[in-house]
């Protein structure tokens, strides 16, 4: 703050000090300098921080402070960071709130004006500073809907043919360090590649889609002579490489604009955009992102530097930007590598709540290394170019900077892994303690919510979390593999998965499950929980130990109703007490005849017909395997379990297998009627 806005808080402070209160508000119209009272407000969160800071500067005593926000959209032309220095205290926090039945809109982007229309009937305009390398965005919105980068093909995919790597340095790990990739295409489809000018080549990015993973990355060169295009960065993984088949999309060429609702940034500053039907320059408002985050509280456990006591509440931000670098997007699980539009990183007593995030190019809040005891609650994300909330690390810090106790509560997030759709709903890494419930998670590519950074049997920090009463739907949309509604990774002791609701899970290929236990999940309990709607299966274990699954109904998988992928000497799980409901598929599928398992006292209906596969097997033979010994084939007695109703007509049958009904209905969120309307997903 300038010195006059000191001298305004040195000269009010006298009218203050007596009360452990101080209120400040922010206004649209206001002035940084001003006083901050309600006749005199200021004009960001910014200023407000800042004037913050000088009162306890001036102040003898602990206080409150209290900013209110009024009613109306704001242009944030920086994030708002806080530190150490601008924390509260248990008696005395800080809070950012939104006024009384007002709804603040803090906007991280920039409205662009000005377009003329070409003989194509192409909206352009030239934008100087883009030439000047001031400003590139890698997004772009129009009348709040995320437009599309021009790209081929418009609809669908181009297939690989095949691929070579030339490793140029291989450095210590399992991937190569650098690496040069050829990748081929059959005459056919590379005819598309014609659009393309010379001079373009090195702008143009490829986009490819491989099992769990996605590769962002921008061409060396392209060959008509071999059909092939060149790229560079680090080493395919071994275990998933691009390979014959791999879906790909080229993008950010000017060949490549040729339908509405794309758009298309030149080197010389020129935006092109052709308008979807009914859009005119009048009635469109196009923006552009500028600020890639909209919050950073930066504190530093290990110094005992924490930012804590902290709230904000009511607020509502949108537009946040995410610059490709030149190195493009290596391909990594779940986007971890991705930051977000909110970060918090050695934080305590912080809570978010109320809020609203939208139109994000990366996920929208992080509660990354060194926080503990804060809260997320009722917040609305959606729009969002990564995953939703990220918790903890995807490295195994311990000590102070492990990030523990967090709650993550009613809240809708939608729409999720716009620009990386390996992002997910909710991801917990090397995080513990933390309860995760009453979330509604719908309408992303690979993964609701993932539990655990650990492949394999190495001990994990990701302990005694809780995940219950979510509501996961819609995921998958045939884009990725190997994904589920909920997804563990590694050691979990504690690790409690129960009474959500799963549905609509739906893989490219293999690897559409609800409950999905990986590499190395053990010790989890998976009870009172509904699936249904999967492709590949209610349940899936691929390797673990010790887990439990018990009382949960899985419901109409495509392919198979359970699943489990590797036998091992230790006992992998217990699957008992179970309904299992299907019309189509195998009932089992795996290496059931070698695991060590407990699989009994179960219920199984076919609703088509009377077959029952098992492995390959029919029932007797199945229960020769010492499964299912106690267990019947026989009808649940759903009340309308076609139209997903499955409440009970009659316990006769449940009682046999010790069945204990659970309400499903509470799944989700909760609260007043507007709230829960929220989270109905729009028919698409």
């Amino acid at each position: 703050m300038k010195i006059t806005g000191f001298v305004l808080v040195m000269l009010i402070y006298m009218t203050t000090c007596a009360s452990s209160q101080v209120t400040l508000y922010i206004t649209p119209t206001g002035n940084d300098n001003a006083k901050g009272t309600n006749e005199q407000p200021l004009a960001s969160l910014v200023g407000a921080r800042d004037a913050i800071r000088n009162y306890k500067k001036v102040s003898n005593t602990n206080q409150s402070y209290t900013v209110i926000v009024k009613n109306g959209n704001y242009t944030m032309s920086e994030p708002l960071i806080l530190g150490p220095e601008d924390s509260g205290t248990e008696n005395h926090p800080i809070v950012y709130k939104a006024a009384k039945k007002a709804k603040p809109v803090f906007t991280g982007g920039r409205i662009i004006t000005g377009f003329t229309v070409n003989e194509k009937g192409i909206w352009q305009i030239k934008l100087p500073s883009i030439n000047q390398k001031k400003w590139v965005f890698d997004q772009l919105y129009v009348n709040g809907k995320r437009a599309i980068q021009a790209r081929i093909p418009n609809e669908g995919f181009i297939l690989l043919d095949h691929v070579t790597e030339d490793i140029m340095e291989k450095g210590n790990g399992r991937i190569p360090k650098r690496a040069q990739q050829k990748l081929f295409f059959n005459p056919d489809s590379f005819e598309s590649f014609s659009k393309i000018k010379n001079e373009e080549v090195t702008n143009v990015r490829f986009k490819a889609f491989h099992k769990w993973d996605f590769t962002l990355r921008y061409l060396d060169a392209l060959s008509f002579d071999s059909l092939s295009l060149t790229t560079s960065g680090k080493g395919m993984k071994p275990w998933n490489k691009l390979k014959e088949g791999t879906r790909v999309v080229l993008e950010n060429f000017e060949g490549a604009l040729d339908q509405s609702g794309e758009w298309f940034l030149s080197t010389d500053g020129i935006l092109n955009y052709i308008p979807r039907e009914g859009e005119s320059i009048e009635n469109t408002t196009v923006v552009a992102p500028v600020l890639d985050n909209f919050i950073h509280l930066k504190g530093e456990a290990i110094t005992n530097e924490y930012v804590s006591n902290i709230s904000f509440e009511g607020l509502s931000f949108e537009y946040s930007h995410y610059k490709i670098p030149t190195t493009g997007f290596e391909p990594n699980q779940a986007a971890a590598l991705l930051n977000a539009a909110i970060f918090v990183e050695g934080a305590r007593h912080i809570t978010f709540s109320g809020i609203e995030l939208s139109k994000t190019g990366q996920h929208a809040i992080w509660i990354g290394k060194g926080c503990s005891e804060s809260l997320v609650e009722q917040c609305y994300l959606h729009n969002l170019g990564g995953g939703g909330i990220y918790l903890g690390d995807f490295k195994a810090l311990t000590g102070v900077e492990h990030t523990k106790d967090i709650r993550i509560n009613n809240n809708i997030i939608q729409n999720g892994g716009q620009e990386f759709p390996s992002a997910v709903g909710i991801w917990v890494g090397h995080s513990s303690n933390n309860s995760i419930t009453h979330n509604d998670i719908g309408n992303l590519y690979y993964t609701g919510i993932s539990i655990g950074w650990i492949w394999g049997y190495k001990p994990s920090l990701a302990i005694n979390n809780t995940i219950s009463f979510n509501r996961i739907h819609h995921i998958g949309w045939d884009l990725l593999s190997d994904m589920a509604g909920i997804y563990t990774l590694g050691n979990s002791p504690g690790t409690c998965i129960t009474n959500n609701l799963v549905h609509d899970i739906h893989a490219y290929s293999y690897g559409g499950w609800g409950l999905y236990a990986d590499e190395g999940s053990t010790g989890i309990l998976f009870k009172d929980n509904l699936v249904y709607n999967t492709k590949t299966g209610g349940f899936q274990q691929n390797y673990g130990k010790e887990n439990i699954v018990t009382n949960n109904i899985f419901a109409f998988a495509k392919k198979y109703q359970m699943q489990c992928t590797v036998a091992e000497e230790h006992r992998s799980f217990t699957f008992n007490n179970n309904i299992i409901l299907f019309k189509e598929g195998m009932v089992a599928n795996g290496a059931w005849e070698t695991v060590n398992a407990i699989v009994d006292d179960n219920a199984y209906w076919n609703l088509s017909n009377s077959t029952y596969d098992f492995n390959g097997m029919d029932f007797e033979h199945w229960k020769k395997l010492g499964f299912d010994t106690n267990s019947f084939l026989e009808n649940p007695r759903f009340k309308n379990p076609q139209n997903f109703d499955f409440s009970f007509k009659s316990d006769k049958s449940i009682k046999k297998i010790d069945f204990i009904p659970f309400d499903y209905s509470q799944a989700g969120v909760y609260g007043d009627k507007k709230w829960k309307l929220k989270a109905i997903l729009p028919k698409i």
